[in-house]
């Protein structure tokens, strides 16, 4: 049975990157189709302008879109860049896995275990580019990726040497509350209403699950100065940050659908637009724009997924654990 020491580094790298460039082509239907209630399974992929089904030799990740320009082959309707940016993201993320974590892994290492981890970690890091996406776009995170990777992170511990079931446990519990109590308890009693989603509340439970609450602890600090930052420069550029297009057009609908129900079906939707943090108009001014924080939270958890090891090193033990 080949151990990780005889397996070719380069097959491994060749594989890694094609695995995340497949998935990650598969990752643009779930962001594409997942906010709209559609399946992800059925039909298959469709061309965004006139609906016709994409052929395969139209649908290789990456390469499709830069052959056409851009441009879809039945219609000539405009192929959002976002496409090959996500399949590129998914490619490299496989690759970054594969060098950051499965090497690390002890040589002796059978392969089905090295392929074990790999898919595990290949699928909280495509999960978590998925629901930046969403987040980014419509500012919701669904819970089929963020309590879906809570369990994934809690259930696969045995692949990682480095946590227990305890502390997993531990950390999810702890990263939830480390949103949910300040900016949705706290802040709701303050202003009467939550500051954040329980979105975000349930983004850093699952980097606790996966991580401990180190790498929840993480997740949150490093998302909210990287979150910071380009709020700044975005603003700096800008004037302004504005709210995704997708959140106005969802916020009007559900004002329609308020207007034109009535009795108790227009009172749980009124209540669902009290509890949603982004159901009223956005104010102006930096201070009280808009922006998504999924997408740090995202980053974040990745960083210390690939280099948890660099930060230790770099900031000392002690402040780990």
């Amino acid at each position: 049975m080949p151990t990780l020491s005889e397996l070719p580094h380069a097959f491994l790298a060749v594989l890694a990157l094609l695995l995340g460039l497949f998935f990650g082509s598969f990752l643009n239907v779930v962001i594409y189709r997942w906010p709209r209630g559609e399946s992800v399974v059925y039909p298959g992929s469709r061309c965004p302008g006139c609906g016709a089904p994409v052929r395969a030799y139209d649908n290789v990740p990456v390469l499709s879109w830069l052959v056409l320009r851009g441009r879809a082959r039945c219609c000539g309707a405009r192929i959002s860049p976002r496409y090959p940016a996500v399949e590129f993201l998914g490619g490299m993320l496989g690759w970054a896995i594969l060098e950051r974590v499965v090497l690390e892994l002890p040589s002796e290492t059978p392969w089905w275990s090295v392929l074990t981890v790999f898919a595990a970690h290949l699928a909280l890091g495509l999960g978590l580019l998925a629901a930046a996406a969403i987040d980014l776009s419509h500012m919701y995170l669904p819970d089929e990726i963020t309590l879906g990777g809570t369990v994934l992170g809690i259930l696969s511990v045995a692949l990682r040497p480095d946590i227990t079931w305890q502390a997993s446990l531990f950390g999810a519990a702890f990263g939830f509350l480390l949103i949910w109590l300040p900016f949705d308890v706290l802040y709701r009693a303050l202003r009467g209403q939550p500051g954040m989603g329980l979105g975000d509340a349930k983004l850093t439970m699952l980097a606790g699950a996966w991580f401990g609450w180190q790498g929840a602890l993480f997740a949150l600090l490093a998302g909210a100065v990287q979150g910071t930052v380009v709020a700044l420069a975005v603003f700096a550029a800008r004037g302004r940050i504005d709210e995704p297009e997708a959140v106005t057009r969802e916020r009007e609908e559900l004002r329609q659908r308020i207007e034109a129900s009535e009795g108790e079906e227009r009172a749980r939707l009124e209540a669902e637009m009290a509890l949603d943090p982004v159901a009223s108009e956005p104010e102006t001014g930096l201070g009280k724009a808009r922006l998504a924080f999924g997408p740090f939270l995202v980053l974040a958890t990745l960083e210390y997924m690939l280099f948890a090891r660099v930060l230790e090193g770099l900031y000392g033990t002690w402040i780990w654990g």
